[in-house]
This record gives structure tokens, C-alpha cells and sequence, in this order.
């Protein structure tokens, strides 16, 4: 075993793999910095040119790649409010107010410390863990799993905000959300409307984007200001580390998560910043400023978010069984180079194995690096006036969100998503128990059913299963003694005669939970029992809601409403809500009849106009900037835009896409 770490170490500290890995992390960096891509799009793209390499070159590369990615995508989580990658989504609601309040180097140096800390620790337990997994990971069955799901899902006490009930029902309305499409038991399409876009469900990246993304778009738009006002963003580097020192516990427990949970095939890495963030929120006894700046909500994730590649890789590399998206396509890679995963991996191929894991940990130190050196010029796109800044973020974000099914549906969703996502943010019903149940709803329904299958009710006395219950009934404990401490009243919570928008949306949101209990009922039994569980208890919490805004008084934590909270209902020259909705939508409207790229040139040259107040020619010139970087990214990633009816019709003498 030693000779292996040995040769391993001797492998990496050669000039040829450290130039292959320098070239993974550049790669994962530039990927990670573009909001909505994340891994998976970062190693497709890799992938071409690994035939041919050498295999332990090409596991440099793919490493690098791997390594740097969930911590370059925090750039844009901080400093833009987007979720760089479905991993980076926790880290926005902490990180993005950091950021606001001039504390973006603070933010920044914190995350990357705490990702570099979570990736080496990763690293280090992949190392002893590697030749003792085997036994751990085929004790974990469908229903462990079904389980953890259900401890994730106990995060959502922690998210809720002021109001239990509020946070509840949105959680509720992400599960119904995330079963939408084919049922895993038998594969009938609910709620599809025949539509064949939602018969497979709706993506991630667009629900994430949506939901945080042109929610925080709009607002600053209406504030017409930068993001931040501070001047100086290069004093919080040193702070950042302190804060990470200060909270080195709280990294270490949430790096262990983030290890355990990477390990567990399938349950994805997508809901382990989610967990780490919650686990944050329910051991702090003093958390008034969660959600509002709190640099504890930065560390959480960001080093459960790296560790989990570690813990990702086990899983991978003995069985041939990646436990995200990510991973299978670094799978592929492997295959790709002639590497066959499995007992082989820990037995003939060891020395392969802790290459692989010295390269881990020297591209954590490598990516680590490279961010913070280039995260004082980064940061200072937090002083830009952010009516510059806002049409290019809008062509990331659809580019971003058309990469899911590469359909036309993807920006429909993604607009229809971020209006639900801005009503949200208005009247507080918590976004994150909304993404978390999201998230969660697919594997949840799919264990609970396997489970069954497989044993029966009996399942429930699996001695993993009792041991994740009696750690879930811990968590609620938590979540209820948290929920019972006195709510301060609600700062600018909207009159009284003025609830009639958040009742009319609660209404709203009482009738699509109505309407999947309608839809459970034109299913067969196993396809329809899991929905109309989930619609009928939220359907009675969402009733709950209503009645309380309605008998509440005016101070209750149920009544809010940003409209008055932020002055925006009181001053006659701010924007509407709806206003930069419309310039989404004719964005959209726009893809459908003329194509994307002449659409999103058209968007972007009146939006710098009308409300940069920038003249034809600057906008011309910045126009044709973006589009010109649209249409390089466009070719490198094998990518068609849509072309609309017109191209469709009179085909163009030169392609767009």
C-alpha cells in the first residue's frame, strides 16, 4: 500500500501531469465562472479530447477539471446572487448578501478556503477510506436511501423562515414540481399536459436559475444601483480566513457530510450543500443573520460541496456506480482511456487509484489558488452599475438553462419558473425549502418504491434504515425546538387592506396542490399515490396559510410583503415587478420567431439603451462583444441555438448556432 502512495506521488510531481492538470483546472475554472453549467457540462466537453491519452495524463486532466469546478462556481453565487452550478445553490443565501453589503472578498476568501480545506479533506479520506467502502456502501439499500431523503427533507425546518407553514407548503410545491413527468413505478406521464417537454420532467439548472437567478435580476434592477457600494474589496481576504479558522468545526462536521453523502450511489451532490447548509442553521443557537450575510452559510456548503468529490469517487471507482451526474460522465472518461472501474481499482490497479486521489488534493490546492489570485479583479464586478451588467447575466442564464434539454421549452420553463421565483421572494415563501423539495422528490418516490419492492414494509427495520431514522427524529427535534422559540414581528409587513396579492397567490398555490390531487387520481395506484400523498396534506397547510392571512394581524410572521418592506409599493419612479418580466418574455418571444442570437442581440442592444442609457454606438459595440463570445461558446460546445421561424423559413447565408 505504501509503494502505491509512493509511486502515486512520484506519478503527480512530473512535469507532464501537472501540465495536463493545470490544463483541467484552467478549463474548470473558465466552466465554473459561467453561471448553470457546472461538471457535467465541463467534462462533456473534455471528453473528445481525451481519445487517444495517455490514461494517467487524461486522469490529470479530468481531475483538474473535477477538483476546481465546485469551487470557480461560487464566483457568480456571490457576486451575482446565480448559482454557479446545482451545487452552489446554498452558498447564494448567505454569500450574495455578503456581497451586497461590500463583504464580496470576505465571501470569496472564505469559500475558497473552505473548499479548499473540504477538498483536501476529501481527499484524505478517499485515501484510508478507499480499501474499507466496499462493505459500508453495499450496505446502503433503497431504503437508506429513501431515508436520507427524508433527513434532507428535515432541512426544510431550518429554511423556512419566519413562517412554518409558509415554508412547509413551498417545500410541498417542489415535490409536487419534481414529479411532474414519467412515474417511476410505471412510467405514466402526471401533470404533462400531453406536452412533450414536461413528459420528462423539468431540469434542474432551469428550476435553479429560475427560482434564485432572475428573482435577485429584477430586484437590483428596480434599486438601479451596483450590486455592492464598497470601493475597496481587497481588505476581506485575511477576514475570510479568520472566519474559516473561527469555524473550522463547523467546516470539519459539514465536510464530513459532504464525504458521507458523495459516497451514497445516487442520492446526487446536488442536495449535499442543502444538508450542509441546514445542519449550520439547526446547531448555531444565535442565527438572526442566516440568509442576511451570515458567513457561517458560505462555509457550510462550500466545504461539504468540494468534499463530496472525494466521497463521490468511491463509489465510482470500485463499482463502476457514479453517485451524480458528474461522476458518470467521469466514468466515461475512465472508459474512455482504457480504465475499467471496479474491485481491480483497490487490487492490481491501486497505484492508479491513489494517483488519482494525490491528484485530487493537489488540484484543490491548485484551483484554490488560482480563484484567489484572480478574485480581486472578479470581485469588482460588484461596482459596475448593474443595468451594465444585466443583459449579459440574462444571455448567460438562458444560455445556461437552454444546455438542460436543448429545447425551446428550457427558456419557456425558465421564465415561468423565475416569475414564480419573484412572487416568492415578494410575499417570503422560502425559495430554498422550495428547491430542496425539488430536488428531492424523484429519488424520494423511486427508493420508497424499490424499497418496497424489494422487502416490503419490513424494510423499515433495516438497521441503517433505524439508525438514519433515529438520526432524522434528532433533526426534527431541532427543527421543532427552533420553530417554538418566539418569531420577531415582520419590519414592513404590508397593511392589512393590502393583502390581497399574497392571499391571491396563496390561492393560487392552493390550486395547483388541488389540481395534483386531481391528476394523482387519473393514475393507476403506483403512480398516482405518491403525488396525491403530497398534494393533500400541502393542499390543507396551503389552507392554513390563507386563513391566517386573512385572520392574522398585521405583525404576524405569515404577512409579508417586499413591495412595503423594501418602499418600493410607496415610490412612484421604481419599476413594477412586472416590467422586466415583459423584457424576458419578448426575449423569449423573440427566440421563437426570429432565433436566439438575433433575439438576445436585439434584447441587448435596446436594454443598454432604455435603461443603461448608453448611446447607439457604445451599445452597438457591447452588443456586438456578447454576441460574438455567444456565438465562439456556441461553436465550441457543438451547440444549435434556437433558430425561430424565420431562420426555419429563409434560411440565413451564414449560420447563427
Amino acid at each position: 500500500m505504501f509503494s502505491d502512495l509512493l509511486a502515486a506521488l512520484h506519478t503527480i510531481l512530473t512535469f507532464q501531469h501537472i501540465s495536463y492538470m493545470m490544463g483541467g483546472v484552467l478549463l474548470g475554472l473558465a466552466i465554473g465562472i459561467f453561471p448553470g453549467l457546472g461538471g457535467i457540462a465541463g467534462l462533456s466537453l473534455l471528453l473528445p479530447f481525451l481519445y487517444g491519452m495517455d490514461p494517467i495524463s487524461a486522469l490529470a486532466m479530468l481531475i483538474g477539471l473535477v477538483a476546481v469546478i465546485p469551487t470557480s462556481d461560487t464566483f457568480t453565487s456571490v457576486l451575482m446572487g446565480i448559482p454557479g452550478s446545482s451545487g452552489s445553490q446554498a452558498t447564494v443565501l448567505d454569500g450574495f448578501p455578503m456581497a451586497k453589503k461590500g463583504q464580496a472578498a470576505r465571501a470569496l476568501s472564505a469559500a475558497f478556503t473552505s473548499s479548499l480545506f473540504g477538498g483536501l479533506f476529501g481527499a484524505v479520506v478517499l485515501t484510508g477510506f478507499v480499501l474499507v467502502a466496499r462493505p459500508v456502501i453495499l450496505a446502503f439499500g433503497s431504503g437508506e436511501l429513501f431515508m436520507l431523503t427524508l433527513l434532507g427533507l428535515t432541512m426544510v425546518g431550518s429554511l423556512a423562515g419566519k413562517s412554518l407553514v409558509k415554508g412547509l407548503s413551498a417545500c410541498g410545491l417542489g415535490v409536487l414540481l419534481g414529479s411532474v413527468g414519467s412515474a417511476p413505478a410505471t412510467g405514466e406521464y402526471r401533470m404533462s399536459f400531453d406536452n412533450f417537454y414536461l413528459m420528462d420532467g423539468i431540469p434542474l439548472v432551469v428550476v435553479g436559475l429560475g427560482i434564485f437567478a432572475l428573482p435577485e435580476i429584477i430586484d437590483l434592477l428596480r434599486q438601479n444601483k451596483p450590486i455592492s457600494n464598497a470601493s475597496r474589496l481587497g481588505s476581506g481576504w485575511m477576514a475570510g480566513v479568520r472566519d474559516f479558522i473561527a469555524h473550522r468545526w463547523l467546516a470539519l462536521r459539514c465536510s464530513v457530510i459532504g464525504c458521507i453523502i458523495g459516497a451514497l450511489p445516487g442520492l446526487g451532490g446536488s442536495v449535499v450543500d442543502w444538508i450542509a447548509y441546514g445542519h449550520a442553521v439547526q446547531t448555531t443557537k444565535n442565527k438572526p443573520d442566516f440568509g442576511h450575510g451570515d458567513v457561517r452559510g458560505v462555509i457550510a456548503p462550500e466545504s461539504s460541496n468540494n468534499a463530496k468529490e472525494g466521497g463521490g469517487l468511491v463509489p465510482t471507482l470500485l463499482f463502476g456506480i457514479p453517485g451524480s451526474g458528474g461522476m458518470a460522465v467521469f466514468l466515461g472518461g475512465m472508459v474512455l482511456v482504457g480504465l475499467e472501474p471496479g474491485p481491480a481499482m483497490v487490487s492490481t490497479d491501486l497505484d492508479v487509484t491513489y494517483t488519482i486521489v494525490w491528484s485530487l488534493a493537489l488540484a484543490n490546492v491548485l484551483g484554490a489558488a488560482a480563484c484567489m489570485l484572480i478574485s480581486p479583479w472578479v470581485a469588482k464586478l460588484t461596482t459596475i452599475r448593474y443595468a451594465l451588467l444585466a443583459p449579459f447575466m440574462v444571455m448567460v442564464i438562458c444560455f445556461a438553462a437552454f444546455q438542460a434539454t436543448r429545447d425551446l421549452g428550457d427558456l419557456v420553463t425558465l421564465l415561468g419558473i423565475g416569475v414564480l421565483g419573484v412572487l416568492m421572494k415578494r410575499f417570503d415563501w422560502p425559495r430554498p425549502a422550495f428547491l430542496i423539495g425539488f430536488v428531492l422528490s424523484a429519488g424520494m418516490e423511486t427508493y420508497l418504491y424499490q424499497a418496497i419492492q424489494f422487502d416490503g414494509v419490513a424494510f423499515l427495520l433495516r438497521p441503517g434504515v433505524i439508525i438514519i431514522g433515529v438520526i432524522t427524529l434528532v433533526s426534527l427535534v431541532l427543527m421543532i425546538r427552533q420553530n417554538l422559540k418566539t418569531k420577531p414581528a415582520q419590519e414592513g409587513s404590508s397593511p392589512s387592506g393590502h393583502r390581497r396579492p399574497q392571499i391571491i397567490f396563496a390561492l393560487l398555490v392552493n390550486l395547483v396542490f388541488a389540481y395534483g390531487i386531481y391528476d394523482g387520481y387519473q393514475q393507476s395506484f403506483l403512480g398516482g399515490i405518491f403525488p396525491i400523498v403530497v398534494a393533500s396534506g400541502m393542499w390543507i397547510l396551503s389552507a392554513v396559510v390563507i386563513i391566517q392571512l386573512l385572520t392574522c394581524p398585521d405583525d404576524a410572521p405569515v404577512c409579508f410583503d417586499n413591495e412595503y418592506v423594501q418602499g418600493y409599493a410607496y415610490d412612484s419612479n421604481t419599476a413594477s415587478m412586472m416590467h422586466y418580466l415583459y423584457w424576458l418574455a419578448g426575449l423569449i418571444v423573440g427566440s421563437y420567431l426570429v432565433g436566439y442570437v438575433i433575439s438576445i442581440a436585439i434584447f441587448f442592444c435596446a436594454f443598454l439603451m432604455s435603461k443603461a442609457g448608453l448611446s447607439l454606438g457604445r451599445s452597438l459595440t457591447l452588443t456586438a462583444a456578447a454576441s460574438c463570445f455567444l456565438l465562439a461558446l456556441t461553436h465550441v460546445m457543438l451547440l444549435d441555438l434556437p433558430l425561430g421561424i424565420l431562420q426555419d423559413t429563409v434560411p440565413l447565408p451564414w449560420p447563427l448556432g
